[in-house]
């Protein structure tokens, strides 16, 4: 049962800032634990397992999810981990027809909408997938609750986090998130 006097979550997100609002946004997910489900790296550079490919397939497939609302920008999969950069182009553009489930007024999307829906599309397919393929298991879930996210403020941090995320591989064993 939840108790406010004992259960603190602290937000790491930034107080009073609009995550809807229209700009690029590094963000990081890493598995439950640190498991290895991905695939690994090999002479610095990563081969994709099954699933590993199947998360990268739903990242790509989050830019028709939220159709004309963002635009997916460099992505790596790691074995345990997840780094992509997810630009928000605002509102729904003009003249975008309305979906059924559409309402007026609808607002934009935030990271927090996308990532979720990220990690809950990739959840389901995994599950989906220990029982069809005898995909490796996981303990209660593949993502960690949260994730980490970084607002990318002018070309130079744009160029030098686009810089890391291809070049991740090849610092694998130094990596924080790297384990034995």
């Amino acid at each position: 049962m939840y108790n406010p006097d004992i259960h603190h979550r602290r937000s790491i997100r930034l107080r009073e800032y609009d995550y809807s609002k229209a700009g690029l946004y590094f963000v990081t997910i890493c598995t439950q634990h640190r498991q290895l489900l991905f695939g690994s790296i090999t002479n610095g550079n990563m081969i994709l397992n099954d699933a590993g490919h199947m998360v990268a397939t739903q990242w790509r497939e989050l830019s028709i999810r939220f159709d004309g609302m963002i635009r997916l920008h460099e992505y790596i999969v790691m074995p345990n981990h997840f780094h992509g950069i997810i630009e928000l182009v605002g509102a729904y553009p003009c003249g975008r027809p309305l979906l059924q489930d559409d309402q007026l007024g609808k607002t934009a999307p935030h990271i927090g909408n996308i990532v979720g829906a990220f990690k809950s599309i990739t959840t389901t397919k995994y599950i989906e997938y220990v029982k069809q393929n005898d995909w490796k298991p996981f303990e209660k879930r593949i993502w960690q609750r949260n994730y980490h996210e970084h607002i990318i403020r002018d070309e130079s941090a744009y160029l030098n986090i686009t810089n890391y995320i291809k070049t991740n591989p090849e610092r694998w064993i130094d990596d924080c998130y790297h384990i034995s």
